[in-house]
């Protein structure tokens, strides 16, 4: 097999010489096992720490990975001009996370985000001031959608942040389609608000297992999957957060993180294997830009991308190229 794939590769190369290989093998693998690709979907929440979007990046760039990245934009802002953010239901000026140091750290996380976007990872909406919306009306949700669009959309302008990108404003108008809700909020008004902005996907929900999204009239919803963890396989939310709570209750225990590293890494390695060995429905992981327990999520997280990303039949992808792959398949 390893054999017919390097020929068959080899012979597609002498005609096609501005193929992508990495995209090239997958598709061979595909044709030859037989089987799909099995995708795996990693996510971050927040994008905030610089340093870690500088990781996240040179990570992907070595182990053949694309990332979505849910931005807040209150980091988009110092807190000096808190009082331009306008939550619903609440005073201008509010939020749970906080805002930017200053118009420098916002300078370098703008240029994170654009050059994140040029290198395939896909840059969505975390909303604004990480506030659970789960009282909130449709027309809540709109506005929160509106000062994300409206805030991302100037923060060049408002920050006197010289070297805009060619394209910025019909970037944030036209490419940001996927909303991750804080605290996982994915009921109708959320969903209906989404479909009046625009928005492709959620990727709020909660599913029992992996699997692929609904459709939701128009709006297709992710969940997140329980994948079972720990000496008694029970099942956490395949997001960092969770595991942070379960482990040690939501705090730290730097102590402890090679043990919680190596539980996290077991089980998203095991909930890969059950999927790629059978149905192979897209595995979902959900992470923050917080070093939780001394990084043992992260960490676990590098562990295993670095192990299955690179695989031929394998395909780590944002969101909005798991649906474009997804539509295309259908297409024929």
């Amino acid at each position: 097999m390893r054999s017919l794939l390097i020929t068959s590769f080899i012979a597609l190369l002498s005609f096609q010489p501005t193929i992508s290989i990495a995209s090239e093998v997958k598709n061979i693998a595909q044709k030859t096992s037989g089987k799909p690709l099995q995708y795996v979907l990693i996510s971050f929440d927040g994008a905030h720490d610089n340093a870690l979007w500088q990781r996240s990046r040179a990570f992907a760039k070595a182990n053949n990975a694309e990332f979505t990245y849910f931005v807040s934009c209150v980091f988009l802002m110092p807190r000096s001009d808190r009082k331009d953010y306008k939550p619903p239901q609440m005073k201008a000026g509010r939020s749970n996370v906080g805002f930017a140091a200053d118009k420098e750290d916002i300078s370098i996380r703008l240029d994170h985000i654009w050059q994140a976007k040029q290198e395939g990872h896909e840059i969505a909406s975390h909303g604004c001031g990480h506030f659970d919306g789960k009282a909130w009306g449709s027309k809540d949700w709109g506005q929160e959608l509106s000062e994300f669009k409206r805030i991302t959309k100037n923060s060049y302008q408002k920050n006197t942040i010289e070297d805009k990108p060619d394209g910025w404003e019909n970037f944030v108008d036209t490419e940001i389609v996927g909303f991750r809700a804080p605290y996982l909020s994915d009921d109708k008004p959320v969903q209906q608000a989404l479909r009046n902005h625009g928005y492709a996907y959620q990727a709020s929900g909660v599913a029992n297992a992996p699997n692929a999204p609904d459709d939701l009239n128009g709006l297709y919803s992710f969940g997140l999957p329980l994948i079972p963890e720990g000496p008694a396989q029970r099942p956490v939310i395949a997001m960092d957060y969770n595991l942070y709570v379960r482990h040690s209750k939501g705090k730290e225990q730097p102590e402890k993180a090679k043990e919680f590293e190596q539980r996290s890494y077991q089980a998203f390695k095991q909930a890969f294997n059950k999927q790629y060995s059978g149905s192979r429905n897209p595995l979902q992981m959900g992470f923050h830009f917080v070093l939780m327990n001394d990084g043992a999520y992260w960490r676990a997280m590098e562990r295993f991308a670095g192990e299955v990303c690179t695989k031929p039949d394998v395909k780590c992808t944002t969101y909005s190229q798991y649906l474009k792959d997804m539509a295309s398949a259908q297409n024929g």
